[in-house]
């Protein structure tokens, strides 16, 4: 890339840059996100830096921020970089010899409010700005002040639009984006999603909220009507019968129990799913069958079995994904004081991959090596 394209960035248009697809299992930062933010009137950006675990930031001045980046990608130790700007998007594919791709998509300029820099944390649905199916639930009053008793279910609403902000750039910004929530329950997040990608991100969606109660699905249905959102209902039925469409770009399924998260991934690579946010829970299917002479003594603790089970199958299922054609990270969803169930798998379409030329050899390997067997394989 010439500089002079790296320089045009760092003025007050950028909203963000992604760098992701680290080369190397062993790169010290999974992913890299750069922001701009005002310090006593001047402009700045942060440089935030994420290892497996954890987060770390670097502030630098305009001149900095263009040699930082360049540094970056001299090194040519990340597959991908994603731009988004006021007046268009832009992404960089680099080889493993260093040849970049770029592709520039231009759009109808947003208007971006560079904030000053500040230790109180920021959330995309803000404290303060009322949210009509907040208020609806129960999380907010009329007046966007968080009720105090559901702050957690704030914070965990908050999280998982984190995490989706990272990937949006993968979805189509042309034409409308098809998305299925498998189990949506009472919807937070479904709704949630739905004002992020459609009120906050002025995208056109086709969403689905897919439920085994009847009654929750009519709950819903009501709900978005009272909130205006058009481009959002709510459907009965289960995931493994599922058929109305064949094409979707993103598929979400929170808390989808045992086998029942296998089925959906497994339906959402048929699909070609672009982003999968995946929560699993209650993963008792390995934990039936598991077995290792090695490990002998430690699966004598049930809960120990239980948990490593529980574990090693999210952990199968990434690699699953990864065979597909994915990107994946597993992550922390919500802090584990709350509940158990807080690893969130997120997975991000990057090469298209048939099913035939897959090797599965590894993977058959490892899952006999505990003499088991997985859903997601079969």
């Amino acid at each position: 890339m010439e500089n002079t394209f790296i320089q045009a960035q760092f003025d007050e248009s950028l909203i963000r840059i992604i760098i992701s697809g680290p080369r190397k299992k062993t790169e010290e930062y999974q992913k890299i996100i750069i922001k701009s933010f005002l310090q006593n009137g001047h402009l700045m950006f942060q440089f935030e830096y994420f290892t497996v675990t954890q987060a770390f930031h670097e502030n630098y001045d305009t001149k900095e921020s263009i040699a930082e980046l360049q540094r970056i990608i001299d090194l040519n130790a990340y597959r991908q970089i994603n731009g988004e700007r006021a007046d268009g998007n832009w992404q960089m594919l680099v080889s493993k010899k260093g040849k970049i791709n770029l592709k520039q998509t231009a759009s109808e300029v947003k208007k971006v409010e560079v904030k000053e820099h500040n230790r109180k944390k920021t959330y995309i649905l803000e404290e303060g700005v009322a949210v009509p199916f907040f208020a609806a639930l129960g999380v907010m009053t009329e007046d966007g002040r968080v009720v105090k008793k559901r702050y957690d279910k704030f914070r965990q609403v908050n999280r998982f639009l984190e995490m989706v902000d990272d990937v949006v750039t993968y979805l189509p910004q042309n034409r409308p984006v098809k998305v299925i929530d498998f189990g949506c329950g009472r919807s937070y997040l479904t709704f949630a999603l739905y004002h992020y990608l459609v009120t906050l991100k002025g995208m056109k969606v086709d969403m689905v909220g897919l439920d085994l109660k009847e009654k929750v699905i009519e709950d819903c249905n009501q709900l978005a009507m009272r909130c205006g959102y058009d481009q959002l209902h709510f459907e009965h039925g289960d995931i493994v019968d599922y058929d109305k469409t064949k094409d979707v770009d993103m598929v979400v399924t929170l808390h989808a129990c045992d086998t029942a998260t296998d089925l959906a991934l497994q339906k959402a690579n048929n699909w070609g799913a672009k982003v999968i946010m995946s929560v699993p829970c209650c993963q008792h299917e390995w934990n039936k069958t598991i077995q290792n002479d090695t490990m002998a003594d430690i699966f004598d603790y049930g809960i120990i079995k239980e948990r490593m089970a529980a574990l090693m199958t999210d952990a199968m299922r990434g690699n699953w994904l990864k065979l597909h054609g994915y990107d994946v990270q597993i992550m922390e969803f919500i802090d584990v004081a709350h509940t158990p169930k807080n690893l969130l798998i997120r997975a991000v379409k990057t090469t298209d991959v048939e099913e035939e030329t897959i090797d599965y050899t590894n993977f058959d390997k490892l899952v006999n090596t505990f003499n088991g067997d997985l859903t997601i394989r079969k």
